[in-house]
């Protein structure tokens, strides 16, 4: 190693060592898909092993926000890379799409082998249950451009679906059912918002909250929908899906649905939990805007036939993810979304 190199805050041994440490963590995601091993300079995936006969590739990037900061002022680095993984695979599962291999991209101002360490665990964490193979990735020292202890994450996701199994909303029609599945907390949107309402509160993140402690409420990792959805998408037809993510219902939501086509939602057809009622009560604002910002209690929605709603939520039921009719499609040019309960 270059000694100006190292005298420039750069530490490559610390590298290596971090690389050594997340190798055992990679190995737990691989597919038979994949080719070589890590540490090329170029990640491979045989996409002639998936049998697919018209093979079309759904890509999304995606990171965890401020949600980060909780993570570094609190030391827990080891469930933060599951939420990179979520943001992305939920995303392009909204087309139907299996996701086949993920890649991440984390940026430091130092590197710490025992953080990227935690870091990479989460991000094999997510990977492993939703079968997505952790294929590549990139470690980036950065001194001057982080302060000491801080760092970025991001991933890269890529799945596929066959082109006639391809889902883009064309199917979406009035009549149709709207399937909500629940998350498990905030997930990873609304964190600026959620770390202003904890430094004004005051509250010890160590004391109880429902069970757990705050801290554990505010860092559960996002939920991860692939298997239950895959599942769901073996038997029924999914006219529509989407992510609720940054944005709430109202970006959400009426995203993908044709022109002249509206969501009608029931917001008394799921729990809301407690959490939301909390950050509403600290933050002092209306329903609707709470709706506009965070998931309120549904992290992903599904529109498929009415006919098929019973047996959708027994199989999600199956799945182990809880999920409710929680609305349908209504023919509105005007109002691309309504919250019945809300407005």
């Amino acid at each position: 190693m270059s000694k100006a190199y190292e005298q420039s805050g750069v530490d490559i041994h610390a590298g290596y060592e971090a690389v050594e440490r997340m190798s055992s963590h990679v190995k737990r995601t691989m597919r038979k898909e994949v080719l070589g091993g890590l540490g090329g300079f170029g990640a491979t995936f045989d996409l002639s092993q998936l049998n697919m006969k018209a093979p079309v590739l759904v890509s999304g990037t995606d990171g965890v926000g401020t949600k980060l900061k909780l993570a570094i002022d609190h030391d827990k680095h080891d469930t933060i890379g599951i939420d990179a993984v979520a943001m992305c695979v939920n995303d392009i599962l909204t087309t139907g799409a299996e996701p086949l291999y993920f890649l991440d991209y984390i940026a430091t101002n130092k590197v710490v082998p025992e953080v990227i360490e935690q870091i990479v665990k989460g991000v094999s964490d997510g990977c492993e249950e939703t079968n997505t193979a952790l294929i590549g990735g990139e470690t980036a020292e950065m001194g001057e451009m982080y302060h000491e202890g801080e760092y970025d994450l991001a991933g890269f996701a890529v799945g596929a679906v066959e082109k006639d199994a391809y889902i883009d909303g064309s199917a979406i029609e009035a009549g149709q059912a709207i399937i909500g599945l629940a998350s498990n907390g905030i997930h990873s949107n609304g964190y600026s918002l959620v770390r202003k309402l904890i430094k004004e509160s005051g509250i010890d993140l160590n004391d109880d909250f429902d069970g757990r402690s705050y801290l554990e409420t505010f860092l559960a990792p996002t939920q991860l929908y692939v298997k239950p959805i895959l599942a769901l998408k073996k038997v029924v037809q999914i006219k529509g899906m989407n992510h609720i993510t940054g944005g709430g219902f109202y970006e959400n939501i009426p995203r993908g649905l044709p022109e002249g086509l509206a969501a009608n939602i029931d917001t008394q057809a799921f729990p809301t939990p407690n959490v939301f009622n909390w950050l509403q009560q600290q933050a002092n604002i209306d329903t609707k805007e709470m709706y506009n910002v965070f998931n309120m209690g549904i992290g992903f929605t599904v529109i498929i036939d009415k006919k098929d709603v019973a047996q959708s939520l027994d199989i999600l039921k199956q799945e182990g993810i809880a999920a409710f009719e929680i609305g349908e499609i209504i023919e509105d040019k005007d109002t691309p979304i309504h919250l019945e309960g809300v407005e």
